[in-house]
């Protein structure tokens, strides 16, 4: 999934069937005032940019992306258990990859990778359009949980990412270029019965299914001006898209009933459903729209009850529930080495 921050990756070139397990030590750190719904804060990693940390059925792994220094090389896909032990790479450490998630009872994640097309790293996009995402040729792969077995599950050619599983572990939710536009796709685990949910000029992307799989939650940005309309063709055309402002909403699955349930301006994405099915949690920079401070909030399905829940004053994002609601995992600036740097944390969640 594209991120508002850059997490460029360097990776040793492991082989995905004989990975190097590695033990990362976890620190415990405060939280910042005002974060009361969490406690007993570990960071995960240390070092680098991490980021789309998502459990395991189980809640005892994360699957997600790294990059080991700041500013080298392409993400690559990694697992490890959610004390910091066992972390091993499942991508093949080519290419740039996103967007892992566990299925298949937590035998096996996909992921999507540019590898196919480019081994070597994506080329940055021209800064000098704006702040614009790229939209490079991506697949989706599928590879077990302890690295191996590499397949490709997608062939349409263009951008097909950000995939996420159903709760039931049948269905594959996506982003994709294939039919010209930025829309989602539903699809079965395998591959088949492929059924596109959205039919919107703009971009949709970052999908997730409720807990009872019937609704999913994304971010969307559809142009509202012709001259909204042109910029967003023109940037595409080029496999590009620019992510300022982007809201959430919710449909049922199959795409019917869709209805926008944020208005808050800036860019808000990473939307992820609570437990409980009642309440969605996601990251924002609408209190400051042109910075790169984001932070995490609560709202329910509704739009109602807007909650601030981190107040560090740089980068939270990416926040994931464990299955049983006890713990929050996310991604963030705070605590880094030096400037820039990525972390995993993971707390308890107090309600």
């Amino acid at each position: 999934m594209p991120r508002l921050l850059p997490l460029l990756v360097l990776t040793s070139l492991l082989t995905a069937s004989s990975p190097v397990r590695q033990d990362q030590p976890t620190i415990r750190i405060p939280s910042e005032p005002g974060e009361h719904h969490l406690h007993n804060i570990l960071q995960l990693t240390q070092g680098g940019n991490n980021a789309e940390a998502y459990f395991s059925r189980s809640g005892k792994q994360i699957v997600f992306q790294r990059q080991s220094k700041l500013n080298a090389g392409c993400d690559q896909e990694f697992v490890m258990n959610i004390d910091g032990t066992g972390r091993h790479q499942v991508s093949n450490g080519q290419g740039r990859t996103t967007c892992g998630y566990f299925y298949d009872n937590d035998r096996r994640v996909l992921f999507s990778s540019t590898h196919g097309t480019a081994p070597g790293c994506p080329a940055t996009p021209d800064r000098s359009r704006g702040y614009v995402w790229p939209l490079s040729d991506t697949e989706i792969y599928t590879t077990k949980a302890e690295g191996g077995d590499l397949r490709q599950l997608t062939h349409a050619g263009g951008y097909n990412a950000e995939a996420t599983v159903s709760p039931d572990g049948r269905r594959i939710v996506f982003t994709s270029t294939r039919d010209g536009d930025i829309e989602l796709y539903v699809m079965n685990i395998d591959g088949t019965n492929l059924r596109r949910i959205t039919n919107r000029v703009g971009y949709d992307g970052g999908a997730f299914f409720s807990p009872d799989g019937k609704s999913v939650v994304w971010r969307a940005a559809y142009p509202t001006t012709a001259t909204d309309s042109a910029d967003f063709l023109r940037l595409l055309r080029d496999k590009l898209v620019r992510p300022a402002r982007v809201e959430l909403w919710t449909a049922d699955a199959d795409g019917s009933h869709a209805r926008q349930i944020t208005h808050l301006g800036g860019a808000n994405f990473a939307p992820y459903f609570h437990p409980d099915g009642k309440r969605i949690i996601f990251a924002s920079n609408y209190e400051s729209p042109k910075s790169g401070k984001f932070d995490l909030f609560l709202i329910n399905r509704d739009g109602s009850g807007l909650e601030k829940v981190t107040t560090h004053p740089d980068f939270d994002a990416f926040p994931m529930w464990s299955p049983d609601g006890k713990k929050l995992i996310w991604a963030s600036n705070r605590n880094g080495k030096e400037p820039g740097e990525t972390n995993l944390f993971i707390a308890d969640w107090v309600e």
